[in-house]
């Protein structure tokens, strides 16, 4: 199963969704007491304005290859994410097309603390990155350029330079 909902249209108003394997649904339906084929939402369920701007977004995607052109930057963004191996505190990084996850060593009694340093520090200087826990969690704009991602990754090693 996957849940899915901002990009959807791409954020411009709220809308949400599920998609199942057949075999899961048929699984459900087979075993249900009650099937009501995985019913949710109400009040605004396939609302007209969303609908729209979601069909909006996937032609968006479509006319300007955003896949395509995430796929063309995938190799760059990942060779710039690793390039901060090095830095200090960093532990373990992993990437997956243009999304990656800087690990930080923890300090002892004090978990999340240092990558919160990491966010405000960041923030200063007009990055805004997400953290979760002692991960630098990191997911550009499909629209993102090379110069950015080179930013980016200054930025974060500049803020990483600066920690205890």
């Amino acid at each position: 199963m996957i849940t899915m909902a901002k990009g959807m249209t791409n954020g411009s108003v709220p809308m949400g969704g599920v998609a199942v394997d057949r075999r899961i649904y048929d699984t459900l339906l087979e075993h249900a007491d009650t099937p009501i084929e995985l019913f949710h939402g109400y009040t605004y369920s396939g609302h007209p304005l969303a609908c729209a701007a979601g069909i909006a977004t996937l032609d968006t995607f479509a006319e300007e290859d955003l896949f395509g052109r995430a796929a063309s930057l995938s190799g760059y963004w990942q060779d710039a994410m690793h390039s901060l191996k090095d830095a200090r505190h960093v532990i373990d990084i992993r990437t997956l097309g243009l999304i990656a996850g800087i690990e930080l060593e923890s300090r002892p009694g004090k978990p999340t603390e240092r990558a919160l340093e990491v966010y405000e520090k960041c923030f200063d200087k007009g990055l805004l990155i997400r953290v979760t826990g002692d991960i630098i969690a990191l997911s550009p704009p499909l629209i993102v350029e090379k110069e950015q991602i080179d930013r980016m990754v200054a930025m974060i090693g500049d803020a990483l330079s600066k920690i205890a």
